[in-house]
This record gives C-alpha cells, sequence and structure tokens, in this order.
C-alpha cells in the first residue's frame, strides 16, 4: 500500500535535465565519466550500454539534501553509526552497471568498511541507496540496484516516498523502512514541509521526535 503525502501539491516543474546515450561499451562510459572529472554536478547512471547523464537542477538537491540531513538524524539519535558514500561512483565492471546515486550509506554494514576506500569487489554494497527522481528516467533503478545487491533503495518523486527492500534477486516494495522500523512515511513528509520553511526548526522537531520515541 502505498501511503500518499497529507497534503498535495502542483505538478513540479521540470527539475531536472537528462542527456541519454545508447550503445556504448563499458569502456566509453569510463572514458566518458574521466573527461567529465570528479568535479562535475552532473550524475552519471549506466545501464549494460545505455548512459544517463543527469544535471539536477535546486528541487532535486533540496529533496536529496534533506532526505540525507533526515538518515543522518535518524542514525545519530538512535546511537548508531553511518559512513556516507555521498553520491560515490558506484562501478560494478562485472555487471556492465555504474551508478551515481544521491546518497549511499553504510549503516548495519559500517564497521566493516570504516576508515575505508570500497571497493566493491570485495566490500559489501552500501546498505542504503536514495535516488530523487523528479522527472522520468530511461533506467530502470530498480533492477540495476537489485543486481548490484542494495539491500534497501528509496526513491522520492518530489511527492512520494517509496522504499524498497531487496528479496532475492529483486526489490519488493514495503511501506516501513527496515532500517528505520519505527518511522512512519508521514514523518519524512512532514520534515520536507517544515524545512521548507524553516530547516533548523524542522531539524528541531524531528531530533525531539525521534528521541521521544528511542525512549524506553
Amino acid at each position: 500500500m502505498v501511503v500518499v503525502p497529507p497534503a498535495s501539491k502542483p505538478p513540479s516543474p521540470v527539475s531536472e535535465q537528462r542527456v541519454i546515450f545508447h550503445n556504448l561499451n563499458w569502456q566509453a562510459y569510463q572514458q566518458i565519466m574521466q573527461a567529465l572529472g570528479e568535479s562535475r554536478c552532473a550524475h552519471l547512471i549506466y545501464d549494460r550500454g545505455t548512459l544517463e547523464i543527469t544535471m539536477p537542477l535546486e528541487e532535486h538537491e533540496f529533496y536529496s539534501e534533506l532526505i540525507g540531513r533526515f538518515i543522518y538524524f535518524l542514525v545519530s539519535e538512535t546511537g548508531r553509526t553511518i559512513k556516507t558514500m555521498g553520491s560515490t561512483t558506484l562501478n560494478r565492471e562485472d555487471l556492465d552497471r555504474g551508478a551515481e546515486p544521491d546518497k549511499a550509506y553504510y549503516i548495519q554494514n559500517q564497521a566493516q568498511v570504516v576508515g575505508k576506500t570500497i571497493d566493491l569487489k570485495q566490500d559489501p554494497p552500501p546498505d542504503l541507496v536514495v535516488e530523487v527522481d523528479i522527472t522520468h528516467t530511461n533506467i530502470d533503478k530498480l533492477a540495476l540496484y537489485a543486481h548490484m545487491g542494495i539491500p534497501e533503495f528509496w526513491r522520492y518523486d518530489g511527492q512520494i516516498w517509496y522504499i524498497y527492500q531487496l528479496s532475492g534477486d529483486c526489490y519488493q516494495e514495503v511501506d516501513v523502512s527496515p532500517t528505520f522500523t519505527f518511522v512512519p512515511k508521514t514523518k519524512l513528509y512532514e520534515f520536507l514541509a517544515e524545512a521548507q520553511k524553516d530547516e533548523i526548526k524542522a531539524e528541531q522537531t524531528l531530533r525531539q521526535w525521534i528521541r521521544h520515541k528511542s525512549m524506553p
């Protein structure tokens, strides 16, 4: 069952510009990534010959940043540990797939990778990946991240928060995050709505709520 946010809003303006290339091999993808450099703002995602380059604009970046804070506050207030990967490139040449998600985190497996530079050939994949997709994407990200073995995938389209849990070799949509089982979907909607008016107040409200929920 999909939980709809308490208050809908008018259709969003175009918030992402996307460029698609087809029939590229792995070497061509690597060459384009190197040519663009590490200081670029564009995000690349590659899936077996198809390369999508996204240039996120303001709405995308707002949601990406605030969802990242939402996760960080949940982790810090519950006494857990985290390794933040940001939009670090997750390349799997053996799968002919690569991605730069909006956010990626090690939480359950933080102890295995703390202090390390991640090598997906030997390290586990991130525990949680977040993508903000305001406009249509041509890449099947559910299949891509499932093949990479990402246990939990969040997708936010500007209105609805979709949570997917890996089951076997594919995702199942669930109502509650397996990482944060005490958090209802409405809490993210409330946090984002309040942050649009006052980000500091939104943080304070969320932290107080987590502390209350975490009390024995």
